[in-house]
């Protein structure tokens, strides 16, 4: 019997998986803590919504982490798809991976420039990805 062995870009998809419920569990967890467990289990009609600066953080890394989650995913599949002869696909997918892991403590703690840098970082590597999917 011959077994299929899964590309490295659908496990790395699967890890980014985690780290989007990572950033929704934050986000959930710091609003439940300030505004509390009957907001987080009604309706939330009222429109109410956290103000403390952690919530707000956490709220803005995972809307940031949004932004790009798409791109990772459809290139990350075409590489799947078309294969990574070269190797630089899967490591603009590891640089994106690991730079969005260092983007939430960077942004939670509220620190500027390097938080910013390190997005940078990500985006250079959906840009190597994407290279390496075109050429």
């Amino acid at each position: 019997m011959q077994y299929l062995v899964a590309s490295p870009f659908v496990q790395l998809v699967a890890w980014s998986v985690v780290l989007l419920v990572v950033h929704i569990l934050l986000q959930g967890f710091s609003a439940t803590r300030e505004l509390g467990t009957e907001w987080n289990a009604g309706p939330r009609d009222e429109g109410r919504k956290p103000t403390g600066a952690f919530a707000g953080r956490a709220e803005r890394a995972s809307l940031n982490f949004r932004e790009t989650y798409p791109a990772f995913v459809g290139l990350a599949l075409a590489l799947a798809i078309v294969g990574d002869p070269s190797g630089w696909g899967l490591t603009g997918a590891w640089v994106w991976l690991v730079a969005r892991l260092a983007y939430i403590p960077l942004y939670l703690a509220g620190i500027p420039y390097i938080r910013s840098l390190v997005w940078t970082v990500s985006l250079v590597g959906l840009a190597i990805m994407f290279l390496t999917v075109v050429f």
